[in-house]
């Protein structure tokens, strides 16, 4: 069964950074593509970063240039650094698996990315 722990977020002030991190269970990081999703009260959940079992990623267009997927195969954990970060960036972010995408040549459609963990808040202050 694949268990996801994102952790690392907080609040910020508008051109600040973080870092956030996903441990992964049940399923090699390195085997699979995985994305950093995000979600606003009241809006629909998207997918903002997505990397897959190549290494390569991809990003949704507002976080291009700012943020950065990554992975640790050794410990089998997903990150994000998020620079640069704008108000417009508050938001809870989950990391999630998509199983049945292999490779990528841009953002996967969030119907793919099956299973998140409890996700992570992030807010931006401006």
């Amino acid at each position: 069964q694949v268990h996801l722990v994102e952790a690392g977020g907080g609040s910020v002030q508008a051109g600040g950074s973080l870092r956030l991190s996903c441990a992964v269970s049940g399923i090699s990081v390195g085997s699979t593509c995985m994305g950093w999703l995000r979600q606003v009260p009241g809006k629909e959940r998207e997918v903002v970063a997505a990397v897959d079992y190549r290494g390569h990623d991809e990003y949704t267009g507002s976080v291009k240039g700012r943020f950065t997927i990554s992975r640790d195969n050794a410990e089998n954990h997903l990150y994000l650094d998020m620079n640069s970060l704008i108000p417009e960036d508050t938001a809870m972010y989950f990391c999630a698996v998509a199983r049945d995408v292999h490779q990528i040549l841009h953002i996967p459609p969030i119907r793919y990315f099956e299973t998140w963990g409890q996700g992570t808040q992030v807010t931006v202050a401006s």
